[in-house]
């Protein structure tokens, strides 16, 4: 599994911290996720989704990820 939390964030030029706030989680959540060292609960990944106006596949992809 990989996510696009980054590219999202980015997207919607959102910091981490903003993230985190938005979510309800702290900072450092958001640093694990994105690094890949931490999968999220079901609840997380949905409140993560909600910030992005998406569906939860669209941030959370199970699968390789592709080589760019």
């Amino acid at each position: 599994m990989y996510n696009r939390i980054r590219e999202l964030r980015a997207r919607f030029n959102l910091t981490q911290d903003d993230l985190a706030k938005m979510a309800g989680v702290r900072r450092e959540t958001i640093v694990f996720l994105e690094r890949g060292k931490y999968n999220p609960s079901l609840k997380l990944a949905h409140d993560i989704a909600a910030v992005f106006d998406c569906k939860i596949e669209d941030v959370f992809v199970f699968g390789e990820k592709p080589d760019k």
